[in-house]
């Protein structure tokens, strides 16, 4: 085994228009194996390691041994590699090999032509010695290669292939160094070619496209000046409208990957042919930045943007307050102390619930106002015996009642009558083999049960009138938001040395007043469903604290979100 190390004479001031990290200030440790077959899983064993750490094109070290895989090297394998199993007799096994080498690639890069073979083989044996695999980021120059040669560059990206095409001075012969050495001639030459596309940091290079076309790359000045912080941004015409909207925790990394990294969307690249400039609102917290964006899409509704565009455009069933409730799709809620199941995104998911609870609950389809005492002729849902018929006096209204009690409570808090009913009827189905219509009744079963977890979830918090709720963050920080009837209304991160406690109350001083749900009906009353659901997303994520609770926030025990907790492992079964 043996190690060498010299001193780097490319050094450079790192710019601070730079993205990320620049390629120059860059160490890669570009590394080989050679092993007894083809996967590590299947017992292949390592039979060589080879290694060389770069930076700003000068040699920082080299790294070389042999290993001894403790079993035979196939014939064929020997031939190919020159390596024979009486060289190894005497090499290290991989339980001190690797170690050495991971000591030797601390810190870097990992470089490697068809890097998953060799990654994988390392991360292996790795965890075979129950070992943490450390973070490297990994440059795989087959891949990068097979973006930017052509046939006229070269027959083929095989390593050989491409040695010879940018005149590596090693010669690859299958042995674990000199591949690594001719590896290393590669990277450098790919480099070179994608720096000549603006190309010059590691993120960049890991996912360079060469399907992003030059004008888009000329445009990577618009983000010149954004922050590296979290926050929304607006692609914008030269008209000022708005053509895009996103969001990132650094906002400038992510708009210059559309300009010069792996953005290959056909309607992305015309987006940013049609931009011309990009505008970055900075937010506390990625959370904040998330509910930014939804409302900025809501209200600009950008060409470009596919979700989220048209909030309001939604689908409730709605259980009327009449003498002879009914069941309807509305497309918003009223002040009118009826019940409504949604909002649902789609008004075929709306449909198939609808139906769901159409077989369970007999409840009349007609559209027509009816009376106290109604006297009509009944409708062939009643014939078929789909409707109790209140219509010709066929049910009395005390009897009526207490079936649509029961449908109320089904929606509201327990879907244990649709989903026994339905249950029975699959079963029915499948004993007779009709397995299709089996799968109708499951897939309007799922409709139902996931929208009345939905509108319970929501229900829940939009009718709390303030939850304040903290997470600790990875910095040590505490981002700290308050929320108002299923809207955020604030938010903030503690200064280091602040009082908490005053933070806190400052921040609810200065936050959005948010009317009650009396005076805007409905499950989502005061903010969008997507809106409440990515909040309800981060109060349930790890490390958050309640810091207070205005109201009730609680959701029934037996509510649908059991339900739905059945059919996840019903799909987990069916999948094993």
């Amino acid at each position: 085994m043996t190690g060498t190390t010299t001193a780097t004479q490319w050094e450079q001031q790192r710019s601070f228009d730079e993205l990320g990290q620049p390629l120059h200030d860059t160490t890669f440790c570009v590394v080989d194996l050679e092993t007894t077959g083809g996967s590590a899983q299947a017992g292949s064993m390592i039979t060589e390691i080879g290694a060389v750490k770069v930076r700003g094109g000068e040699v920082l070290g080299e790294f070389q041994t042999l290993v001894n895989p403790r079993t035979e090297i196939p014939a064929f394998i020997a031939v190919l590699t020159g390596i024979s199993n009486s060289m190894v007799v005497d090499a290290p096994s991989i339980e001190s090999a690797l170690p050495a080498f991971l000591d030797f690639a601390a810190g870097s890069v990992l470089v490697a032509h068809n890097a998953p073979f060799d990654v994988g083989f390392l991360k292996h044996f790795t965890e075979h010695q129950q070992r943490t695999w450390p973070a490297f980021d990994v440059v795989d120059t087959a891949v990068l290669a097979r973006r930017i040669i052509t046939r006229d560059d070269a027959p083929n990206c095989k390593l050989s292939s491409l040695a010879r095409h940018f005149r590596s001075t090693t010669t690859p012969n299958h042995r674990a160094l000199s591949d690594a050495r001719a590896t290393v001639d590669v990277l450098h030459g790919l480099m070179e070619r994608v720096g000549a596309l603006g190309v010059d940091t590691l993120e960049e290079l890991q996912t360079f496209s060469s399907r992003v076309s030059s004008a888009q790359r000329r445009k990577r000045h618009l983000a010149d000046g954004l922050p590296h912080a979290p926050g929304v941004y607006l692609f914008k015409d030269s008209n000022g409208r708005v053509l895009y909207v996103g969001t990132s925790k650094d906002v400038r990394r992510r708009v210059r990957s559309y300009f010069t990294a792996s953005e290959t969307r056909s309607r992305m690249g015309e987006m940013v042919r049609l931009a011309s400039e990009v505008e970055a609102i900075t937010c506390a917290t990625p959370l904040e930045a998330e509910v930014r964006e939804l409302r900025l899409i809501g209200e600009h509704k950008p060409h470009y943007n596919r979700r989220s565009k048209f909030p309001e455009k939604v689908t409730f069933i709605k259980l009327t307050r009449e003498p002879w409730p009914r069941l309807s799709l509305v497309k918003r809620v009223r002040d009118d102390g009826a019940d409504y199941l949604g909002p649902f995104s789609s008004r075929a998911s709306a449909e198939q619930s609808l139906t769901a609870l159409h077989e369970t609950f007999p409840v009349r389809q007609c559209t027509d106002t009816l009376g106290v005492s109604p006297r009509r002729t009944a409708c062939v849902l009643a014939e078929m015996g789909r409707c109790l018929s209140p219509c010709d006096g066929g049910i009395d209204q005390h009897t009526y009642a207490a079936m649509v009690r029961q449908l109320r409570q089904t929606l509201l808090r327990a879907p244990d009558e649709v989903v026994d009913a339905i249950n029975a009827r699959m079963s029915a189905l499948a004993v007779d083999e009709r397995f299709e219509e089996a799968g109708t009744q499951r897939d309007r079963m799922a409709s139902f049960v996931r929208a009345a977890a939905r509108t319970q979830r929501l229900s829940a918090l939009t009718g709390c009138p303030e939850v304040v709720a903290a997470r600790h963050e990875d910095d040590g920080s505490w981002a700290v938001h308050v929320i108002r009837y299923g809207r955020l209304a604030a938010t903030g991160v503690i200064p280091r040395g602040a009082d908490a406690h005053d933070f806190v109350a400052g921040l609810r001083l200065i936050g959005e007043s948010v009317p009650a749900p009396s005076d805007t009906p409905g499950p989502v009353p005061s903010a969008s469903a997507a809106e409440t659901e990515r909040i309800l997303r981060w109060l349930e994520s790890p490390r958050i604290r309640l810091v207070d609770v205005t109201g009730t926030w609680a959701c029934p025990v037996g509510g649908a979100g059991r339900a739905v907790e059945g059919l996840v492992r019903a799909a987990d079964f069916a999948d094993v």
